[in-house]
Formats: structure tokens, C-alpha cells, sequence
């Protein structure tokens, strides 16, 4: 006989924020294992690019979330410039938790303790399919582009080059 495990606080706040802002996508808790958007990819059974990482960035002291497809990286000069910042740096893990209330490899793109400015990469759009973390690094949920826009209220920015 299996014993069943609580289900991990921050997937729990997910959950509840996800529900009240009317998310329909499923949570899905995938091996400890499964840290990068490639290995997420592949226990999803879905291209790396349908994986939407949540990464955090600070603009001086203030936080900038990009939601941005798990083929691209981010060219911090050229975002930052379209962003109309200064300068972009990523955020270290103190800062991280303090933002959003999670942890790196587990940042959900909601459910944070206060309102963090949040632009998408308009790549994630060509997936009818996207996932995204859910409040801890072994836990995704499903959603839509068009689902996680409304659930953010994220912009468009585009995080490649100049």
C-alpha cells in the first residue's frame, strides 16, 4: 500500500492562484531530475521551445519577469534596451525568493507576494501547447499563450538580439 504525499506548499499556492484567476490547465509533477527546460521537454514528451521559463531580472532594484520559450536565450542588452531600462542583470536567489516567493528552477509566472511586471516571448506562441513552472522546480502546468497572457497580463518583448 502507497502512502500518498502532501502536496509541496508552493505547488499548493500555485494552485490556489492558478484556480482563482480561472487557469484550465493541468498540473503535472515530473522527476526530481528534471531541472532544464530540455529535460522538461523531454518528460513532457514536447519540443524544448513549448517550455516557458520564468526568469527573473532586476532593472536597479526593481523586479522584471520574462516568461521566455525554453530554445531561446536572452539578450540582456538588446531586452533591456526594448524594455526602456538601462540595464538588465538576472536576479540572485535571495532575490528571487523575496520577488516571487519561490525558488529558481520553480518560479511560476503568478501567485508572487506582490505584483511583478512580467513581459512573454511571443516565440511561446507557436506552441498550442506551453508549460510553465508551478511554484517548485519539479512541478509544471499546462496552459496556452493566449491563457498565460490573460493569466500575467504580461507584454510582448522580444528577448533575441538586436
Amino acid at each position: 500500500m502507497s502512502e500518498q504525499r502532501p502536496e509541496h506548499p508552493g505547488v499548493a499556492r500555485f494552485r490556489a492562484e492558478h484556480a482563482r484567476r480561472g487557469g484550465t490547465g493541468r498540473i503535472v509533477v515530473l522527476p526530481d531530475g528534471v531541472h532544464t527546460a530540455a529535460l522538461a521537454a523531454a518528460a513532457l514528451g514536447c519540443e524544448v521551445g513549448a517550455i516557458a521559463n520564468s526568469l527573473l531580472f532586476l532593472a536597479g532594484d526593481d523586479p522584471v519577469l520574462l516568461l521566455t520559450s525554453g530554445a531561446h536565450r536572452v539578450d540582456l542588452r538588446a531586452t533591456a534596451a526594448r524594455l526602456g531600462v538601462e540595464r538588465l542583470r538576472r536576479a540572485d536567489p535571495d532575490a528571487v525568493r523575496v520577488h516571487t516567493g519561490q525558488v529558481i528552477g520553480g518560479v511560476s509566472p503568478l501567485g508572487h507576494p506582490a505584483p511583478v511586471p512580467t513581459w512573454i516571448d511571443p516565440a511561446l506562441a507557436a506552441h498550442p501547447e506551453i508549460w510553465a513552472a508551478a511554484g517548485h522546480p519539479a512541478a509544471v502546468f499546462s496552459t496556452t499563450f493566449d491563457e498565460l497572457r490573460s493569466l500575467t497580463g504580461a507584454t510582448l518583448v522580444d528577448v533575441g538580439p538586436a
